[in-house]
């Protein structure tokens, strides 16, 4: 059962913290993105705290599911809809425990064997790439399209593709299975993050409508 706050939600921005950080999120929103973690590896918990409560009102006046990567304890203490872990995080287990059941959990996959282990977790959403090698995940090598054809397969939660989202593509992301996207520089390299995130969300509705069309018809 797909947790309601994740109903219908495509577009999910990662951002790391940034000066503008209020104002890029909204125009984000603007855009279209329905759903946004901030992800800042450098930050020390008090500074984060300061940050995350600047999204949490943008994403809370917006309606848009707020998620903070890593840090349940954070999250349970700024109110954030949820947190993000990866593989060697908090496990989603205890981020459960600390922030209640009806917290949004999601968590990074990489490798099948590691979505068949999510089975077992009170995950809501797993994450699955990333689909070419990125900069926001140094040393990882990219997973290819063809994991998203086992998780589109094999997940039992919603799933987010992460990894090189862009217009140019979802398109073939698509027709690999996924129906949900984790956007990252597409938006925060944007001279204009509202403008991009609406050719971002106009190329994802086109691209998983071709897709399901094509399946329908098979």
């Amino acid at each position: 059962m797909t947790h309601p706050a994740l109903e219908g939600r495509r577009l999910y921005l990662c951002t790391p913290d940034r000066p503008d950080l209020e104002a890029f999120v909204a125009a984000c929103i603007r855009g279209g993105v329905d759903i946004v973690q901030l992800r800042d590896k450098d930050l020390e918990a008090r500074p984060l705290l300061a940050r995350a409560r600047v999204v949490q009102a943008v994403c809370r006046d917006a309606g848009v599911p707020f998620v903070l990567n890593d840090r349940p304890d954070l999250a349970l203490e700024v109110g954030a809809d949820g947190v993000h872990v990866g593989q060697d995080d908090a496990p989603p287990a205890l981020c459960r425990r600390l922030l209640g059941a009806g917290a949004i959990v999601g968590l990074s996959t990489h490798a099948p064997a590691e979505l068949d282990a999510a089975a077992g977790e009170p995950v809501d959403y797993l994450s699955a790439g990333p689909v070419t090698p990125t900069p926001t995940k140094p040393g990882r090598p990219g997973t290819g399209l063809g994991y998203l054809t086992y998780a589109a397969a094999h997940a039992r939660v919603p799933w987010f593709v992460t990894g090189g989202a862009t217009p140019d593509t979802v398109g073939a992301m698509a027709e690999a299975g996924a129906r949900r996207f984790v956007v990252v520089r597409w938006l925060t390299e944007a001279p204009d993050p509202e403008a991009a995130a609406r050719a971002l969300c106009a190329a994802v509705d086109d691209a998983v409508a071709r897709a399901e069309g094509r399946a329908e018809g098979r």
